[in-house]
């Protein structure tokens, strides 16, 4: 299949069977699941996960690689495509037989704001499985205390159980892009781990938290909470928002809501 990558849609396409075949086995499809492909590419892995799954949908921006996609596939089994922008694409529309377990090689230019686009659909979501930037997928699954923990990491693991997989060398797609991978699973939670009362509160602080990362709550939150209301909520006020567990995040995001 003969396609010049696109630099505007950030293509890097997978091509190394070990890494595929990896990639497969961690997703493990089986009969009757909904499936759904982010960015299918030139098929290296809508193919296995098709002749598994028996059925797939891909959402594909790039018109050009549908054909040769369709032609790929067509024994495979029963594979539906969307030509559409999965940043505005309304994934809920295809949970009908079930909740969606969703996969794809993300887009370094996209995969922040999709992921947002994604969480923001997580009632009809089982799972996720993403390849993304190295350095993302460590924003992702971080800690307190960490260099890499931050808005990121915070809203995210208040939604996903996030389990950082495997890496992936440059080598494994053409072309190679400057940077490592790493593939990634993110399970929704039921519930929340955590109790926010207003989760746009929520959200605000934590955005206003990391804002300046080197200035203390005490600066980062005053347009929300004064020194004495962050001590209220348990929190030190001189603490930085990558000191702080998800647990004093929510304090703080309750003591905010209660206070408008």
């Amino acid at each position: 299949m003969s396609h010049q990558p696109r630099k505007r849609f950030g293509q890097h396409f997978l091509h190394d069977p070990g890494v595929i075949g990896r990639i497969v086995a961690a997703i493990h499809p089986l009969p009757d699941e909904t499936l759904v492909e982010i960015g299918p590419g030139q098929g290296a892995i809508t193919l296995p996960l098709l002749e598994a799954a028996g059925k797939l949908t891909v959402v594909e921006l790039d018109r050009d690689l549908i054909q040769p996609l369709q032609n790929r596939c067509r024994s495979a089994g029963e594979l539906t495509v969307y030509n559409r922008d999965a940043l505005r694409f309304d994934f809920c529309e295809l949970a009908a037989a079930g909740p969606l377990r969703v996969l794809g090689n993300l887009p370094y230019n996209i995969s922040t704001p999709l992921l947002f686009h994604l969480l923001d659909q997580q009632r009809c979501i089982a799972d996720m499985h993403f390849m993304l930037q190295k350095e993302v997928v460590e924003r992702m699954a971080a800690g307190p205390g960490s260099g890499q923990y931050g808005r990121l990491s915070v809203m995210l693991q208040y939604r996903c159980q996030v389990d950082m997989l495997f890496s992936i060398g440059p080598g494994a797609f053409s072309p190679p892009p400057k940077v490592d991978s790493a593939f990634v699973r993110l399970q929704p939670y039921p519930a929340p781990p955590v109790t926010v009362e207003d989760e746009q509160v929520f959200a605000t602080l934590v955005r206003q938290a990391f804002a300046q990362r080197r200035k203390t709550l005490r600066n980062t939150l005053r347009e929300l909470l004064d020194a004495g209301e962050i001590s209220a909520a348990g929190v030190d006020p001189s603490a930085r928002a990558e000191t702080l567990t998800l647990n004093e995040f929510a304090a703080l995001a309750n003591r905010a809501a209660r206070r408008t």
